[in-house]
């Protein structure tokens, strides 16, 4: 029994990570379209902003909160100079976001060399949940994962500027006639993305270590989630759970390359069946 329970919280950690990881991407992807290769770099450049939070002394709490104001600024950044121009034209923005990547990793790596680093977690300890001691950093990210998951929904479906950008994603054309400033819709929605995932790197920072190149395989599973999910708002809800649980608990009983494997087998099924994703309606709204 407490194996089962044990498992089982593994696997809504999986789920809350990937969660977490891949709402960015939904942002950026799944509602403006942008096929954003840079997404990894972005998780990355919020857990080196740890270290350089740790490095300084600031306490892990104000590192936390500042981290996602960080790389959303310079997310910002990317779209004022890179993305804007490229909003029609999705192939081109899958290329330049993979030159960005390229050059912030190559940035990085010279800036902090290519030895791997850590980061303390804000707190430690074990909690007793049905019999089994789990650790309590790990129910933090559970409970990111919802507080992040709920926020995301209420700006896109019951604020003012979710309205907006339902508007840009419908018709873009339409929005700008009604006087809807796009120009603003694109740049705060694409720093948010980028922000959630500087965010998701700063929390999931202290479960492994930081690397340049730690972005690359987060940014794949981001994807997997994503397109699984479909390109609508609750898709990374659905794609993590499906991808989260499906890799967990299959890991559990083989080795985790076959069910790495086993996943990806059952992601193409669920395409097969959903080509729209689990979440998909045909629109990206």
């Amino acid at each position: 029994m407490d194996t089962a329970i044990f498992q089982i919280l593994n696997s809504l950690t999986l789920i809350s990570i990937l969660l977490l990881v891949s709402i960015g991407l939904t942002i950026t992807f799944g509602l403006l379209g942008i096929i954003n290769l840079a997404h990894g770099e972005f998780f990355m450049l919020g857990a080196y902003t740890v270290v350089i939070g740790g490095e300084i002394g600031l306490p892990i709490f104000v590192t936390l909160i500042a981290t996602p104001f960080v790389v959303g600024a310079f997310g910002a950044l990317v779209e004022q100079t890179i993305i804007k121009r490229l909003y029609t034209r999705p192939l081109d923005t899958l290329l330049a976001t993979w030159g960005l990547s390229l050059v912030v990793r190559q940035v990085v790596l010279i800036v902090f060399g290519a030895r791997q680093r850590g980061s303390d977690a804000l707190f430690s300890g074990t909690v007793p949940i049905l019999g089994v001691d789990y650790p309590a950093y790990r129910l933090f990210i559970m409970a990111m994962a919802v507080a992040v998951a709920t926020a995301f929904f209420v700006w896109v479906y019951r604020s003012d500027f979710g309205v907006k950008l339902r508007a840009v994603i419908f018709n873009r054309d339409m929005a700008r006639a009604i006087g809807v400033n796009t120009r603003r819709v694109d740049r705060t929605t694409f720093a948010v993305g980028a922000a959630i995932a500087g965010l998701a790197g700063a929390v999931i920072a202290p479960l492994g270590t930081i690397n340049p190149n730690m972005g690359l395989s987060w940014l794949i599973d981001s994807f997997l989630v994503v397109i699984v999910g479909g390109q609508a708002a609750s898709g990374a809800v659905f794609g993590a759970a499906f991808i989260g649980g499906s890799e967990s608990t299959l890991a559990f009983s083989m080795q985790p390359v076959v069910a790495s494997v086993l996943v990806l087998v059952f992601a193409i099924v669920a395409l097969r069946l959903r080509p729209q994703g689990l979440a998909g309606t045909g629109s990206r709204s």
